[in-house]
C-alpha cells in the first residue's frame, strides 16, 4: 500500500501559512487544502441565509443543508458551496469580522474536521487552518507553526485587500479584525489555535516567501530524504 504523509501547517490569521501550504504542495504534488476556506464558506453560508447559529436546532438543519468541495490546480483553491463558486465571496471583511465566532461553535467543528480527516485517508495532503496538527492530524507526518510580527501580518492583509480592488479598507480596521480573530481562535473552548509540541516554528516576519518554503523543505528533507529533488 502506497505510503501517505500528512503535513500540517497551523498559525494565525494572514501569517502566510496558506502561501506556505500551497508551495509545499505544489513542490510535492500533494494535496492542498486550505481548512479556513471551509470554515469561511460556512460563515458564507450562514450570512446569506441569516441563520442564527446560536439556535442548536438552526444550527444542525443550517449544517445538514451545507455541502463544500475544494477544486485545486496550480495557482488557486476554488471554493464551491452547495455547487456554487464563492471562492471570492468568503474573503469579504464581512466574512472575516465573524468567521472566527463560527469557527468557535463545536458543531461546526465537528462536521469539518471529520471532512477534513476523509480527505487524507486516500492520497497525501499539506493542510493548513488553526488546529491541524493538533486536532486533525496529530500524528501528522510533520507540523508547521507559522507565525509573524502582528502589524506586518496587517499591513500583508491590508495589500491584499487593495488588490481585490477594495479601496475604501482602513488599516486599522484590519488590524483590529486581526486582533479580534487572534484572540477568539486562542481562547475558544473547542480546539483552540495552540503550537502543537512537536511543531516546527517559523517566524516569517522578515522572510520572503521563497525563504519560508526553503526553510520548510530543508527540515522536510531531512526527516523524509525520499522528498529531495535535485
Amino acid at each position: 500500500m502506497k505510503k501517505l504523509y500528512q503535513i500540517a501547517i497551523d498559525g494565525f490569521s494572514s501569517c502566510g501559512k496558506s502561501t506556505l501550504a500551497k508551495a509545499l504542495a505544489k513542490k510535492l504534488g500533494f494535496l492542498f487544502v486550505d481548512s479556513g476556506a471551509m470554515y469561511r464558506a460556512v460563515c458564507y453560508f450562514f450570512i446569506q441565509n441569516k441563520i442564527n447559529f446560536y439556535d442548536e436546532a438552526e444550527l444542525a438543519k443550517a449544517l445538514d443543508s451545507i455541502n463544500i468541495i475544494l477544486k485545486s490546480n496550480e495557482t488557486v483553491q476554488k471554493v464551491f458551496l452547495n455547487n456554487d463558486d464563492v471562492t471570492e465571496e468568503i474573503r469579504s471583511m464581512q466574512v472575516s469580522n465573524l468567521v472566527s465566532e463560527v469557527a468557535a461553535l463545536s458543531p461546526v467543528r465537528k462536521k469539518l474536521v471529520a471532512e477534513q480527516q476523509k480527505l487524507a485517508k486516500f492520497e497525501s495532503i499539506v493542510m493548513d487552518g488553526r488546529d491541524i496538527g493538533t486536532i486533525v492530524f496529530p500524528n501528522a507526518s510533520i507540523k508547521f507553526f507559522i507565525t509573524a510580527d502582528p502589524m506586518v501580518r496587517a499591513q500583508r492583509r491590508y495589500e491584499e485587500l487593495l488588490n481585490k480592488g477594495n479601496l475604501a479598507i482602513d488599516f486599522n480596521l484590519v488590524l483590529e479584525n486581526l486582533s479580534h480573530r487572534d484572540q477568539i481562535d486562542s481562547t475558544r473552548a473547542d480546539s483552540p489555535l495552540t503550537k502543537a509540541s512537536d511543531a516546527i516554528v517559523i517566524d516569517n516576519t522578515k522572510l520572503s516567501e521563497s525563504d519560508q518554503l526553503n526553510i520548510a523543505y530543508d527540515h522536510l528533507i531531512k526527516k523524509f530524504p525520499e522528498f529531495h529533488k535535485p
